[in-house]
């Protein structure tokens, strides 16, 4: 009898820690995992039963996992559209702590960043590149990212962020923008097969069309 007890307490005893560590262990497989290094049932550290975040002092950290499933990225948010208002305040913030600049208005649509600023700064292609780049660190790689310190410009850049983004019309005015702020300084190249702006050779043909 004694040895049946000592049988069941082992077992319930092994299935209680198998259980404990499956709840640290696992996360979500389906498609594209996120893994936080938090409670497994929270995608983000939003410590909803702790109180408010301290956002000065953690840290962030999200992992994500890519679906086994080729060209699968439905599941986990993928998809969703980027907060493109957030971006451009961020780009916008940042631009004005750079050195010499004093003034920026930015747009961020579906595929580019619009930044026209105002700045008395003494090297205009080293201030261009710095704005550029701040624009960059900020959206998807395959964005592509204008530069003007002509701040006349500052207004048209206002003035398409009022159009509705699907029109035939807003992407015609975009790009009549777009090839006005390459008359200014863009700064340097960014490698030997993008342009100064993060375009390809076929990124330039396709936009001539």
């Amino acid at each position: 009898m004694k040895k049946i007890l000592l049988i069941l307490g082992a077992f319930c005893l092994s299935t209680v820690l198998g259980c404990s560590r499956q709840d640290r262990d696992v996360y979500h497989e389906s498609g594209n995992t996120i893994n936080v290094n938090n409670k497994r049932n929270e995608l983000y550290n939003e410590k909803k039963d702790m109180g408010v975040r301290n956002m000065r002092n953690d840290f962030g950290y999200v992992r994500h996992q890519k679906s086994p499933v080729m060209g699968d990225r439905s599941s986990n948010g993928n998809e969703d559209t980027l907060d493109r208002e957030k971006l451009a305040n961020m780009i916008s913030k940042y631009s004005t702590d750079l050195p010499n600049v004093n003034d920026v208005a930015t747009l961020v649509t579906d595929q580019e960043v619009l930044i026209a600023y105002q700045t008395d700064s003494k090297n205009r292609k080293l201030t261009a590149d710095q704005v550029k780049k701040t624009g960059m660190s900020a959206v998807p790689r395959y964005y592509h990212v204008y530069v003007s310190d002509d701040k006349r410009l500052m207004k048209e850049v206002e003035n398409l962020s009022h159009l509705n983004s699907t029109s035939r019309e807003a992407r015609h005015l975009i790009q009549n923008v777009i090839v006005e702020m390459k008359s200014y300084p863009q700064g340097d190249r960014i490698n030997s097969n993008e342009n100064e702006n993060g375009e390809t050779p076929d990124d330039v043909k396709r936009n001539m069309k």
